[in-house]
C-alpha cells in the first residue's frame, strides 16, 4: 500500500541538470508496512493485532480522510485484512465479525473481499452459519451490487453457506431475486440450479434412512439372534438329554460286564494281531496271569473229562 515515489524533471535555468525529486511518503502507511512486518517476518500476532487497531483509530480519526476518500478505504481495508490474519492466527476467530464490525459500523459497508475472506475463514471451522445473515444483509443493499466482488461473494454464499446447511429453498429463492440476476449469468443460474437438485436427491436418500428404519433393522436382527439362540438352546438341551441317558445306561451296566468286554476286547487283539504282545509286555503279563487263572480254576475239570 505505500505509495509509489514519482520521478520528476526539472531542469535549471541555463543549465542541463536533472533533478530527482519525490514527494513524501504517507505517514498513514507506516502502520500497515509495520503490521504486515510483525505478521509476515516476525510471527508476532498480537504486535500485528495492535499495530493494525492504532493505525484504524488513527484513519478513523483523521481529517483528510474526506478529501481522497479511495486511499483511506484501501489502506483501511489492508488494515483490517491483516487483523483478521492475525485474529485467526490468535485462534480468535470467534471474534473476527464482531471486530470487523467494529471497524465499519455497518454490515452493508465492509468491502466485498473481507466479507469474502470472512466467509472462507468461518467455512474453514465449520462455522458458516455465523455469516449467513450478515452475508444475505450485505448482498441484499442495493450499493454493494455494484462493487467488483459482489459475484464471487454471492456465488461463496450460495455454494458455502446456504447449500451445505440444507436451505435449497432459499438457495432457489436468491437465484429468482435480484442478488441472483446481477450476481450469475443464466447458464450459472442453471447450473445453480442442477447442484440444488442434487442436494435434494442426497438429503432424500439420506432420509429414507431414518431413525425408525435403523430400528426396525434392529428389531429384525434382533429376532433372528433369538430365534437361533432358541435353536442353539434346544439343541443343548437334547445333547444333554442324551448324555443324561447314557450316563444311566453305563451306570447300569455292572461291573461284571465290564470285566467281561475288557476280556473279550482283549481277545480279539490279541486273535487278531499274535504279534501285538511282543510289542507290548505288559499284555504278555496279562496273558500270562490269565493262562493261570484258566488252569487253576478249570484245569482238574477240563482233565476229569478228557480221561473219560
Amino acid at each position: 500500500m505505500r505509495s509509489s515515489s514519482s520521478v520528476s524533471l526539472a531542469g535549471g535555468r541555463g543549465s542541463g541538470s536533472v533533478r530527482l525529486s519525490s514527494p513524501p511518503a504517507c505517514p498513514l502507511t507506516a502502520p500497515v508496512d509495520a503490521a504486515v512486518e510483525f505478521l509476515m517476518v516476525k510471527k508476532d500476532f498480537q504486535a500485528a493485532l495492535d499495530t493494525c487497531e492504532k493505525g484504524l483509530e488513527t484513519l478513523n480519526s483523521s481529517a483528510e480522510q474526506e478529501d481522497n476518500f479511495f486511499k483511506y478505504a484501501e489502506l483501511k481495508a489492508a488494515l483490517t485484512i491483516v487483523g483478521i490474519q492475525a485474529l485467526a492466527e490468535l485462534n480468535q476467530w470467534r471474534g473476527v465479525l464482531s471486530w470487523v464490525l467494529q471497524q465499519y459500523g455497518e454490515t452493508e459497508k465492509i468491502p466485498a473481499k473481507i466479507i469474502q475472506m470472512c466467509i472462507l475463514l468461518y467455512v474453514k471451522v465449520d462455522e458458516q452459519a455465523v455469516m449467513k445473515d450478515a452475508v444475505c444483509d450485505w448482498l441484499h443493499c442495493s450499493g454493494n451490487m455494484s462493487q467488483a466482488g459482489f459475484s464471487t461473494v454471492a456465488e461463496l454464499y450460495f455454494l458455502h453457506i446456504l447449500v451445505p446447511m440444507g436451505l435449497t429453498a432459499e438457495a432457489l429463492e436468491m437465484l429468482e431475486t435480484d442478488v441472483g440476476r446481477v450476481a450469475f449469468t443464466d447458464e450459472q443460474r442453471q447450473a445453480a440450479r442442477s447442484l440444488v437438485d442434487i442436494q435434494n436427491e442426497k438429503h432424500a436418500t439420506s432420509s429414507n434412512t431414518n431413525p425408525e428404519s435403523v430400528a426396525v433393522v434392529k428389531t429384525t436382527s434382533a429376532s433372528k439372534q433369538d430365534k437361533l439362540t432358541q435353536r442353539l438352546t434346544s439343541i443343548m438341551r437334547l445333547l444333554y438329554r442324551g448324555l443324561s441317558v447314557a450316563s444311566v445306561r453305563i451306570r447300569s451296566i455292572s461291573l461284571r460286564r465290564v470285566f467281561l468286554a475288557l476280556i473279550l476286547l482283549y481277545l480279539l487283539l490279541v486273535r487278531i494281531d499274535p504279534a501285538l504282545p511282543s510289542a507290548f509286555p505288559w499284555l504278555l503279563r496279562l496273558h500270562g496271569l490269565l493262562q493261570q487263572t484258566w488252569s487253576t480254576m478249570f484245569g482238574p475239570y477240563y482233565r476229569a473229562i478228557t480221561r473219560s
